[in-house]
């Protein structure tokens, strides 16, 4: 009989935000850190524009995760998050940074919450829950974001239109639903992502 593969139970917290945007999602335990930040971003709702690096440690002794790049935007090495196992890193109740975006700081916390089985028949990656919209891109960090939401609370506000413009729909930060996330093949958009060079 087959041994039944073990999946970790992430929660992921966009920090400094109220209310908090946040995930619950399970990969396996097989995952690197390259596709870990491939199921962040897409429970999120990330669209994997810019840079990323998962942190461990404290100030001054970190190791820092994510895609190594010769223009110092770190004082830190970035050790590639391809050819490191999630599972060499992660214990139950092991938290760590995720910065997407070095311009906007998206700082997240993740969590491990626990080590399950896979269910039979279940496809992993998945998303679990989790609450409130990702904010849009490039939309000026933690401040910008609350700026959004402000402007559209109020279609009369002078900046409505512009913003609606810019962004191309009107911004709902209450709108999130699980069973809509859809996950990438990491390989894939490894693919995409660096035949386009970051």
């Amino acid at each position: 009989m087959p041994t039944r593969r073990r999946v970790y139970d992430f929660t992921v917290t966009l920090l400094q935000t109220k209310p908090t945007v946040w995930r619950r999602i399970q990969v396996p335990e097989k995952y690197s850190f390259w596709d870990l930040h491939v199921a962040i971003q897409d429970s999120m709702g990330w669209l994997d524009c810019h840079l990323h690096a998962f942190r461990f440690g404290k100030v001054g002794t970190t190791e820092e995760i994510g895609i190594p790049v010769d223009e110092g935007f770190s004082d830190l090495e970035t050790l590639p998050g391809w050819e490191i196992p999630i599972k060499d890193h992660f214990e139950i109740g092991t938290s760590c940074t995720y910065e997407y975006d070095f311009g906007d700081g998206w700082i997240h916390e993740v969590t491990l919450q626990g080590v399950v089985l896979a269910e039979k028949g279940k496809r992993y990656p998945i998303c679990l829950d989790g609450a409130m919209a990702c904010p849009p891109e490039d939309c000026g960090g933690i401040g910008g974001y609350y700026h959004l939401i402000e402007v559209f609370a109020d279609p009369d506000d002078e900046e409505y239109e512009e913003l609606l413009s810019w962004l191309g729909r009107p911004f709902d930060a209450k709108a999130f639903d699980s069973s809509l996330v859809r996950f990438d093949n990491p390989t894939k958009r490894w693919d995409h992502v660096f035949s386009d060079g970051i």
